[in-house]
């Protein structure tokens, strides 16, 4: 196993870095769009280049998939394959709002090993290795055990008339972020109903299942890792209790947003 200490030092620092360029902080950075909707920055550059070299250099024989590098299919080919997302949450980086993080996991046969989130505008550092529970800022972590879906804490910006039953929280641009919440006993549940990266969510599923929450795709099935496509329809993170009423409820939605 590779130094755990020293990939959270890797990445604290790459969150440094990005705090250091954050306009919350009063910084410039350039931004544009590089698909429509999909904003990136200098910092989203800086933070890649910066995990591409250390964490490279932590562990040689792992591949590499990140949002902001072209993708290797050479990836595949190998057992361990570090995700990275260098800024997960750029519109609310580039607002100056506190939801973004750097998002960091190692994966083995499709599963995650270790995953770490730095979000230095919170003063936050998640962390989780598989098997060995989770923590925030160094202290162990355990996630919502509620048991009823009515009720639940979602992170939204507004819930729809058929989820009226359910509450309204903070809902940080970053869906690590989000993930994290529940991991955290901030939330209840987070779902979302489209396609995702893989690099989104590698680390924050880990840091939740350790946590004790339940985690899958929006149809219940398990997340894997490291695919040929790097995609899953949409993720469920929740208290145990509730998954199967989440994914009851989910279902039609669910299968309509993935044929469409």
């Amino acid at each position: 196993m590779i130094d755990s200490d020293r990939l959270l030092s890797i990445v604290s620092e790459a969150g440094r870095i990005a705090h250091g360029m954050w306009p919350g902080a009063g910084h410039d950075v350039a931004s544009w769009e590089k698909d429509k909707g999909s904003p990136v920055c200098d910092a989203d550059l800086a933070v890649d280049a910066f995990l591409k070299r250390e964490l490279g250099r932590l562990l040689p024989s792992a591949g590499w998939l990140s949002e902001e590098t072209a993708d290797a299919p050479t990836r595949l080919g190998g057992d361990l394959v570090w995700l990275v997302d260098p800024i997960d949450g750029t519109r609310d980086f580039l607002r100056g709002r506190s939801g973004w993080t750097v998002s960091v996991a190692l994966v083995s046969a499709g599963r995650p090993l270790i995953g770490v989130l730095a979000a230095p505008a919170r003063g936050e550092v998640w962390q989780a290795v598989a098997g060995k529970g989770a923590t925030l800022n160094g202290k162990a972590i355990t996630a919502s055990r509620r048991e009823q879906l009515s009720g639940s804490r979602v992170p939204t910006d507004a819930l729809t008339k058929e989820d009226a039953d359910l509450v309204a929280v903070e809902k940080p641009n970053s869906i690590a972020l989000r993930i994290a919440m529940v991991a955290d006993d901030r939330a209840d549940l987070l779902a979302t109903l489209r396609w995702g990266w893989e690099w989104d969510v590698a680390a924050a599923t880990l840091i939740a299942r350790e946590a004790g929450a339940a985690v899958s795709d929006a149809f219940g099935n398990t997340l894997a890792f490291n695919k040929r496509d790097p995609r899953a329809f949409g993720v469920l993170v929740c208290a145990p209790a509730i998954h199967a009423a989440a994914v009851e409820r989910l279902s039609d939605r669910a299968a309509r947003m993935a044929a469409g």
